[in-house]
């Protein structure tokens, strides 16, 4: 973070000051809420949780190094005292931001976000310093703290804006407000606690609404092939940069195929030039998070030739999003655990049909979460997906919502062993053990909650009797 004093960070945060000798020390290393990661020089936020208070961690932080303590009530060590912490965190990001010199992207959308994010920030650093959100911490807390891990060195401010209602980006655009904001879909994620894509479409749009007029500065970036977001154009006063395949796009892609790898390649048209991009990601629904990317590096000055080296350089930064790991004995596994909607299964699905051309592919499916009166529909048209894609075996995992991707596999024809049921992460992994053989490719995929990534890591460690690279 910018070096702050106590006392302005009390100021700042309308707080009271508590066993502080010195209001003029200031803070100078990173705001954190885990107290493992509190060092010197850093501002420990205490947060009250159901399980854990971090007020209970005060006296190990400081003696950490931590100057102070953001919290509710006096600890016994330097603190600062508010009657709510999150605002508190979300009033001091709101101060170091206005401080910073850099220019804040923010994105948001219901599918690919985080990867598009990740692509952001590898493509932005070639330019200039970039502070990103790790992971997905996209929320209430985790955007405020990402928007303090800044300092004076740092030009680009890249963060991904989550929502689970109507209003929660119009508060976080609050906290940080952005000069270029990216809208790159509106799918089926969270559609049950949304209602309908239209009220998702209006939670979204939110992010366009909170931009500065084209006047100054703002610019907001849609995807010109998604219907919701295209319509996003009137509810700005910012200048509008689409992108997309659509010919009409401003940044667009031609020429788009896969390799045998199953790693996207394009012609990447951009209003500076052309240029040629071969992805080391997996999965043509690349071609669009890498499109959204590009569009925001144009607008920031970088050249097609600059944005096609980044993209084609650029990896995977998260864990668990279409991880691909090449086992000794040959067999492909593909750990994309960490979350599913309707939109990210098919894209997994159709990756692990490109990529197993000539193999044999196994499709470990669980649970879509949140998806309210769909869920039925959704799950029965995945298993039905996997047998039009010829997935040699979907195996699907857990209750209900497993019996329906079977049954829509049924369906469709998938009538004798190429799909089968299995209770728990445990049963898939001894059923894989079993029937793998060398060169299979295997795909892992559920909600979160589901824990999935439990069966793609045993796989992992199953195949690991020499060294395992992980791509």
């Amino acid at each position: 973070m910018i070096a702050l004093s106590l006392a302005e960070i009390a100021e700042v945060v309308g707080g009271q000051t508590h066993d502080i000798p010195d209001p003029s020390a200031q803070v100078t290393g990173p705001v954190v809420r885990d107290s493992r990661e509190a060092g010197p020089g850093s501002l420990f936020v205490a947060f009250a949780g159901e399980r854990v208070d971090g007020h209970d961690f005060a006296a190990a932080v400081v003696e950490a190094g931590a100057v102070a303590v953001l919290g509710t009530r006096p600890v016994g060590v330097p603190a600062i005292v508010v009657d709510d912490v999150q605002a508190a965190l979300g009033a001091l990001a709101r101060h170091v931001v206005r401080r910073l010199g850099a220019t804040l992207v923010a994105l948001t959308g219901s599918a690919g976000k985080t990867s598009t994010k990740d692509l952001i920030a590898q493509v932005l650093q070639r330019k200039a310093p970039t502070v990103f959100t790790p992971g997905s911490l996209n929320n209430e807390i985790g955007l405020p703290l990402t928007a303090l891990s800044a300092t004076e060195e740092t030009r680009f401010l890249v963060l991904e804006m989550g929502a689970r209602g109507i209003g929660h980006i119009s508060y976080l655009a609050g906290l940080t407000p952005p000069k270029v904001g990216l809208v790159l879909n509106v799918g089926s994620a969270h559609i049950g606690e949304f209602g309908g894509r239209e009220q998702i479409a209006q939670a979204k749009g939110e992010l366009v609404e909170a931009l500065p007029s084209e006047a100054d500065g703002g610019t907001a970036i849609l995807n010109a092939d998604d219907p919701y977001v295209r319509a996003m154009a009137s509810r700005t006063k910012a200048k509008v940069l689409f992108f997309g395949e659509s010919g009409e796009a401003d940044v667009r892609a031609e020429n788009v195929r896969l390799t045998d790898a199953g790693q996207p390649s394009f012609r990447l048209h951009t209003p500076s030039g052309a240029s040629d991009v071969t992805m080391r990601l997996y999965g043509e629904h690349h071609v669009s998070n890498a499109l959204a990317a590009a569009a925001v590096a144009h607008e920031l000055g970088m050249s097609a030739d600059e944005i096609a080296v980044a993209l084609s350089e650029a990896g995977s930064l998260s864990r668990w999003r279409m991880e691909v790991t090449e086992r000794p004995d040959g067999v492909t596994v593909v750990n994309d655990a960490y979350n599913a909607n309707p939109e990210s299964m098919r894209a997994a699905l159709r990756a692990l049909a490109a990529m197993g051309k000539g193999r044999r592919t196994w499709a470990v499916l669980g649970k879509m979460a949140e998806l309210g009166d769909e869920a039925l529909a959704e799950h029965d048209a995945v298993g039905r997906l996997a047998v039009r894609l010829n997935v040699s075996k979907l195996v699907a995992v857990g209750g209900r919502e497993a019996a329906w991707l079977q049954l829509g596999a049924y369906n469709e024809g998938s009538w004798g062993e190429e799909s089968v049921h299995v209770s728990d992460a445990q049963a898939a992994v001894d059923l894989l053990r079993s029937e793998l053989r060398p060169g299979d490719v295997v795909l892992v995929k559920a909600s979160r909650s589901v824990g999935l990534e439990s069966v793609a890591q045993a796989l992992v460690e199953t195949g690991a009797e020499g060294e395992v690279s992980a791509r």
